[in-house]
């Protein structure tokens, strides 16, 4: 059973990359028979699949990196797919970004809609003269969505991809672009600009003391609080007070929450170093830098500030270990760069 399956995903792979006729039957039966495939053959295929990916046209391409996503979120490795989903997905986006201005300047209008309309003779003859292939961006365009859906899969799982990426703030852009057009690019944008394997400098203002932390997978600053919380607060070495219960921490880190989710509470209010609020609903790439080194500042909260637990990113583990504890006398050379809390 399992090398037929692993020769039916040959089949299908090399029926997208030459545009054979029979990836229509080929296909679904991959997507049905891979639902009841051990996950350690899934692992076997993923190579396959990710040479499939990189090479078959947009359309078809599109398909097969849903498939490996799904696989992905059924326990399989990202091994092997995550950095050619993430390469084909940007390369269709920078198409299917050609396409969108295309047909604004043959129109002055908005392009079809990428989730309800679909391809058409109309539609290509209308960029005709304007893309080097108006086939290929017209499949783009309709394929990117199925790309950014797998993409965002890959970004979740493999904190190795999301450290490999290059011109980061290029391919932001190009997500926020594509974003107006389809809600999927909005988490992708997300997700590339999340921290992995970031030190970040944590200083108590009551105190005078701090610590070092690295930290990755966190998609917001609420999960930043809380995992803070459940770094610091009543461990040692860390800061007086009741520990953060340890299920609420699991919800901030890998843990499936329950419905309704529980709600929790922020211990503090996070400033960085100019004296400016870093607010819940932001990342920590958003904390500004001094001298190189992200700061965060724990003062008191103006107010009970209850949110519910989880995270941004359900698929994505979020990490925080505390690194080293410095003395309010080790410090001496960074308080004077902090400002006091404003507002």
């Amino acid at each position: 059973m399992d090398q037929g399956f692993l020769q039916h995903v040959d089949a299908t792979v090399h029926a997208a990359v030459t545009e054979d006729q029979a990836f229509g039957e080929l296909m679904p039966r991959l997507m049905q028979w891979s639902q009841s495939v051990p996950v350690p053959v899934l692992n076997m295929a993923m190579t396959k699949m990710g040479e499939g990916i990189a090479a078959a046209p947009p359309n078809l391409g599109s398909f097969l990196a849903v498939i490996a996503g799904a696989w992905v979120e059924q326990g399989a490795t990202t091994f092997g797919v995550d950095g050619p989903v993430l390469a084909r997905t940007f390369e269709v986006a920078a198409i299917a970004a050609g396409f969108a201005a295309a047909w604004r300047g043959a129109t002055g209008g908005a392009p079809p809609d990428p989730e309800r309309d679909g391809p058409s003779q109309r539609i290509v003859d209308t960029v005709a003269g304007r893309v080097a292939d108006p086939v290929e961006a017209m499949m783009a365009w309709f394929g990117m969505e199925k790309y950014a859906l797998a993409a965002h899969t890959m970004l979740c799982r493999s904190p190795e991809l999301r450290a490999s990426v290059a011109d980061r703030a290029d391919k932001i852009r190009l997500a926020g672009s594509l974003a107006e057009h389809t809600d999927r690019w909005v988490g992708v944008a997300k997700l590339l600009n999340v921290l992995d394997g970031e030190r970040l400098l944590v200083l108590d203002r009551k105190s005078g003391q701090g610590w070092t932390v690295t930290i990755g997978g966190i998609g917001d600053n609420f999960q930043l609080h809380m995992l803070l919380g459940g770094a610091l607060i009543g461990r040692p070495g860390g800061m007086p007070g009741e520990p953060v219960p340890a299920d609420i921490v699991a919800y901030f880190t890998d843990t499936d929450v329950p419905e309704p989710p529980p709600v929790t509470q922020s211990p503090w209010r996070l400033t960085d170093a100019h004296g400016g609020q870093i607010f819940n609903e932001g990342v920590p790439a958003d904390i500004p830098a001094v001298n190189g080194t992200r700061v965060v500042v724990l003062d008191p909260p103006p107010y009970t500030h209850s949110f519910p637990a989880g995270r941004h990113h359900p698929m994505m583990t979020g990490t925080l270990t505390v690194d080293g504890l410095h003395l309010p006398e080790d410090l001496s050379g960074w308080w004077p760069h902090i400002a006091p809390a404003r507002g």
